[in-house]
C-alpha cells in the first residue's frame, strides 16, 4: 500500500514537472534548453546528493538482495523520486517502471529494517516491495510479480510468491483508487484475422530481435566509453544527452521526449505512417541510448514499449500496403511489437507474453504474441550473449546472479554420475551361508543390502566374514547383522541433493521409481565430484568460446 501511495505520488510529480518545464504543448527552442538546462541540476543532485539513484533501479534492486542482505536506504527513494521526476518530466526519454519498482523495494526495506525482520527476511522484502512498486507503476499485477520473480529473485516458493502476490495486488488496487482502473494505454479492439498471418508475425520477431540486439549493444559500447571519461565530465554528460533529445525534437519528433504513452496510444489508432513508425522507432532508441548511458536516472521499460510499438506499428503498415488480405488491425500489430522487444531486449519472455496480454485486455492475440516473442528472444540470445541487465551488472564491476544462466544451464543429475554397481548385492532375509560364495572375491569394500519389504542398507564384507567365524551360518543377515536403512536416490533427481546425502554412506543405491527394489545403479562422494569436475572444465571450454566469439 505505501507503494502505491508512492508511485502515485511519483506519477503525479513527473506530469507535473512536465507540464512545469515543458507545458502542454512543447515547441520550439524550449525543446533544446530545458532539457539541456535541468539536465545540469540532475547530474549535481545524483552526483552530491543520490549516488545511487543512478540507472534504472533493476540491478540495484538484485544487488541489494544478493549483495547488501536486502539493505537500500529510505534516501534512495527521495533521490530516485526527485531525480527520475526531473529527468522525465524535462523530456529525457526514460520511463518511471523501473525508477517504481527501485522506489517499492526501498521502501519495503526501510519498512522491514523498521520491524527488526531477520536477515533471510530483509533479504527478500526488498523484492516484494519491488513488485507492489512495478504493480502500480504498470496497473498490472501479473506482469509485476512475473518480472520480480523472473529477473531479480530468479527462483520461488509458496511463501515468497504469496507475499509478492499479495504487495503487488495491494498496491495496484491503492493506485486505481487515484489514478483509476484503466489500461495503461487506449487500445482499440484488436484481431488476429487468420493463420497466414503468422507469417507477417514471424517477419516482424526477426526484425524485433534484430532491434533488440542493436538497442543492447548501443548501450553495452557508449556507457563504459562515458563511464571512462574524466569525473568531472559526468556533471555534463546528462546535459549533452538532454541538448541532442531536445534537438531530435526540435527538428520535428517530439515524440521521442519522456515515456512516450500517448504516442503509443496514436500508434495503436493507426495515425502514423509506417515511415513516421520506423523513424519514430530509430529516433527513440537512439534516444533512450543517449539518456541512459549518461548514467541519467530513469527506466528502459516505457521506452523499451515504445520502440516495440512504433517496429509493430511500422511492420504492420509496411506488410498492409504490400499484402492488405495478411494484416489484421494496427494495433494488434503494435500490441506484439511491444511483447517483441520486450522479449528481446530485457530477455524476460514469460513477463513478455503476459505483460502484452494483461496491457491488452484481450486473449485472442495469444498466439501471435508467443510465436513472435519467441523468435525475438532466441535471435536476441544468438546474437547477444549476455543480457543487458547482466552487461550493466559487470560493468559496475559487480557479479549477481544471472538469471537468463542459471535458466539455461545444465542441471546435472543423479543419472551423469552413477556407476553400474560392480559389487554383489545381499537379501537381509537370507542365510549366512548364502551370503558367503556371493562376497567370496569382492574387490568393493561395501556391499549393497536389499531391505524387506522396502529399501536398502548397506554392510561390508569383512563384517559378513565375522560373523560367520561367530557360527551363525544357519541366521539371516538381519538376524546377526545390524543393517540401518540408508537412502536412496533416483536417476532423475539433481546431483546436489545426492551429495547431501551421501556424506554419511560410502555408496548409495540409485533405484527406480516405480520399483525401489531395482537396483540402477550405484553412486558415491568420488563419483559425484568427478562429475562436477568434469562439468567445470566443460564450462571453461564453453566460456572460451563465447569469448572467441
Amino acid at each position: 500500500m505505501l507503494s502505491g501511495l508512492a508511485v502515485v505520488a511519483f506519477r503525479m510529480a513527473i506530469a507535473w514537472s512536465r507540464h512545469l518545464l515543458l507545458g502542454d504543448s512543447p515547441a520550439g527552442l524550449r525543446l533544446i534548453l530545458v532539457p539541456t538546462l535541468v539536465s545540469l541540476v540532475i547530474a549535481a543532485l545524483v552526483i552530491w546528493l543520490f549516488p545511487r539513484a543512478r540507472g534504472s533501479g533493476v540491478n540495484q534492486t538484485k544487488a541489494a538482495l544478493y549483495i547488501y542482505d536486502g539493505y537500500i536506504p529510505f534516501r534512495t527513494a527521495i533521490g530516485k523520486f526527485i531525480t527520475a521526476a526531473l529527468a522525465i518530466g524535462c523530456g529525457h526519454s526514460l520511463g518511471p517502471e523501473d525508477p517504481s519498482l527501485q522506489i517499492g523495494a526501498a521502501i519495503a526495506s526501510t519498512v522491514g529494517r523498521k520491524l527488526r525482520l531477520s536477515r533471510d527476511k530483509l533479504r527478500l522484502i526488498a523484492p516484494v516491495g519491488a513488485a507492489a512498486g512495478l504493480s502500480a507503476a504498470f496497473n498490472a499485477p501479473i506482469s509485476a510479480v512475473l518480472f520480480v520473480i523472473e529477473e531479480v529473485i530468479g527462483r520461488w516458493s509458496a511463501g515468497v510468491l504469496g507475499a509478492v502476490v499479495l504487495a503487488a495486488i495491494s498496491s495496484v488496487v491503492v493506485a486505481r483508487q487515484f489514478l483509476g482502473a484503466g489500461p495503461l494505454f487506449q487500445i482499440p479492439p484488436v484481431e488476429f484475422m487468420r493463420p497466414s498471418e503468422l507469417i507477417a508475425y514471424s517477419v516482424l520477431g526477426v526484425i524485433g530481435g534484430l532491434a533488440s540486439v542493436v538497442f543492447a549493444r548501443s548501450i553495452e559500447v557508449i556507457r563504459p566509453f562515458l563511464k571512462g571519461l574524466p569525473r568531472w565530465t559526468q556533471y555534463f554528460q546528462p546535459s549533452l544527452a538532454g541538448l541532442l533529445i531536445g534537438l531530435i525534437a526540435y527538428m520535428g519528433a517530439p515524440q521521442v521526449m519522456g515515456a512516450g504513452y500517448e504516442t503509443i496510444s496514436a500508434a495503436m489508432h493507426d495515425r502514423y505512417t509506417w515511415q513516421v513508425l520506423g523513424a519514430l522507432a530509430g529516433l527513440k532508441l537512439i534516444s533512450t541510448t543517449l539518456s541512459f548511458s549518461s548514467g541519467t536516472p530513469g527506466g528502459m521499460f516505457a521506452p523499451t514499449l515504445f520502440i516495440g510499438a512504433m517496429l509493430g506499428g511500422a511492420v504492420g503498415g509496411f506488410e498492409r500496403a504490400l499484402y492488405p488480405h495478411l494484416t489484421g488491425s494496427m494495433a494488434a500489430y503494435a500490441l506484439v511489437g511491444m511483447g517483441v522487444l520486450f522479449a528481446g531486449f530485457l530477455r524476460a519472455p514469460f513477463t513478455s507474453v503476459f505483460m502484452v496480454l494483461e496491457v491488452s485486455g484481450d486473449y485472442s492475440i495469444i498466439i501471435p504474441v508467443i510465436v513472435a516473442n519467441t523468435i525475438s528472444y532466441l535471435i536476441s540470445r544468438l546474437l547477444q550473449p549476455a543480457p543487458i541487465f547482466d552487461v550493466l551488472t559487470r560493468q559496475d564491476g559487480l557479479e549477481l546472479p544471472s538469471m537468463e544462466e542459471e535458466r539455461e544451464g545444465v542441471v546435472l543429475r543423479v543419472e551423469d554420475a552413477m556407476r553400474p554397481n560392480s559389487a554383489p548385492v545381499l537379501e537381509d532375509r537370507e542365510l549366512l551361508s548364502q551370503a558367503l560364495p556371493k562376497i567370496a572375491g569382492a574387490e568393493s569394500s561395501v556391499v549393497l543390502v536389499r531391505l524387506s519389504p522396502s529399501g536398502w542398507s548397506s554392510t561390508t564384507p569383512e563384517l559378513v566374514r565375522k560373523a560367520n567365524e561367530n557360527g551363525n551360518t544357519a541366521s539371516t543377515l538381519k538376524e546377526v547383522l545390524t543393517l540401518e536403512p540408508i537412502p536412496h536416490v533416483f536417476p532423475d533427481q539433481p546431483l546436489e541433493f545426492a551429495l547431501r546425502r551421501v556424506y554419511k554412506w560410502k555408496l548409495l543405491p540409485v533405484v527406480h521409481r516405480a520399483d525401489f527394489r531395482e537396483l540402477l545403479g550405484v553412486i558415491s562422494l568420488g563419483s559425484i565430484l568427478r562429475q562436477y569436475q568434469i562439468a567445470t572444465e566443460q564450462d571453461a571450454i564453453a566460456e572460451e568460446e563465447r569469448e572467441a566469439v
